[in-house]
């Protein structure tokens, strides 16, 4: 089974990032809620914050943002109309990929869609609610996918651009790093 994250490695930038960007057009006055998130951000990246921190500000701001459009379906399928292009060219997708990533099910549900990939775990909107259900980063890839396939489960192959994800590098039978186009054996912690 090949197992791969998306942002920087089979998309080229940050899709929650280029989403909320897309966003703005329809609704220019939701600039205010990107900078509590993109501080948090940093803060982790930085060893300054917690992952529930992170989700904290997510959770805190994510409703007001997501309920203030009017048509989410059609926003996100005119989002992905103009983004494919930003689809690696080194990714070829399977059928059995998996993706499993820190975005969202509301953007990644129409790309993956469109990819014709059956299978991703990321991080979770209520479609209802529209409150987060679930923040699928770092050390949660792991327990969300073995509670995906079992506990039995190890991915033939993880694809990732970042270390943040080394839980799962380490877990896959082998593991490959993502520069721009270019594919990367990972060298296991423990292995020469």
């Amino acid at each position: 089974m090949r197992v791969l994250d998306f942002d920087n490695t089979i998309y080229d930038g940050e899709s929650p990032l280029d989403f909320y960007l897309f966003s703005l057009r329809y609704r220019p006055s939701n600039l205010r809620y990107i900078t509590p998130v993109i501080k948090n951000l940093v803060r982790y990246q930085r060893s300054r914050s917690s992952r529930e921190d992170m989700e904290r500000a997510i959770r805190r701001y994510v409703h007001g943002y997501l309920t203030s459009f009017d048509d989410i379906p059609a926003m996100v399928n005119a989002f992905w109309d103009t983004h494919m292009h930003k689809i690696k060219t080194w990714y070829m997708p399977r059928p059995d990929d998996v993706i499993i990533t820190a975005s969202f099910n509301y953007t990644m549900d129409e790309i993956c869609r469109r990819l014709g990939i059956d299978t991703c775990i990321c991080s979770t909107i209520d479609y209802d609610t529209l409150e987060l259900k679930h923040l699928n980063f770092g050390e949660n890839k792991v327990r969300a996918f073995k509670a995906a396939f079992g506990d039995d489960a190890v991915p033939d192959e993880f694809y990732t651009d970042n270390l943040v994800d080394r839980p799962m590098l380490e877990y896959a039978r082998a593991s490959y790093l993502i520069k721009g186009n270019r594919v990367v054996p990972y060298q296991k912690v423990g292995t020469v």
